[in-house]
């Protein structure tokens, strides 16, 4: 793979990172704002658990390309996860990372959506998905099919069918 793909990639790692970091250090109380109030008890815990979490996936973003098809499900499935701290934010009204109006919090619900994009495209989750997903046949005939060779390829191997007259009797 060529650098200059690897750089989107890199900079979500990165980010990750420092998100997770900020979880663990400077920026837990603004975090612990998100997380829903179902688990107001679990606050810090949950603040705490996710940077961890964040933290591991942008290593992996980072330094790990023979699992990136892997760890880009695993962003895309956090970053759907954490989507319901956002929304519990935009419904409770809370202000926290600048969003202390409820048109900036509706305006970063939309945002989710392009992390998971993020994290699919990035790592070739995506593509790697479509491709297993699509195993379509290319059928190459030879010029006189009813005496000729029909190869049938897929992704995984190679099938032979020889047609004889005989074989196209009804």
């Amino acid at each position: 793979m060529k650098v200059i793909a690897r750089i989107p990639q890199m900079v979500l790692g990165f980010a990750l990172a420092y998100a997770g970091v900020g979880h663990l250090t400077t920026r837990r109380t603004e975090f612990q704002a998100q997380v829903p109030s179902v688990f107001a008890d679990y606050a810090d815990f949950v603040v705490l658990a996710s940077g961890v979490v964040e933290i591991a996936l942008g290593v992996g973003l980072i330094a790990l390309w023979k699992y990136r098809v892997q760890i880009g499900w695993l962003a895309a499935a956090f970053f759907v996860a954490i989507f319901w701290g956002n929304i519990s934010q935009y419904v409770n009204g809370v202000d926290a990372f600048g969003l202390d109006t409820d048109t900036k919090r509706l305006v970063r619900l939309f945002f989710q959506p392009l992390l998971v994009m993020w994290a699919l495209l990035s790592t070739g989750a995506w593509s790697a998905w479509r491709n297993k997903r699509s195993q379509r046949l290319d059928i190459d005939l030879e010029e006189d099919t009813i005496y000729g060779e029909a190869q049938i390829m897929t992704q995984r191997q190679e099938v032979k069918v020889l047609h004889t007259y005989k074989d196209l009797e009804l």
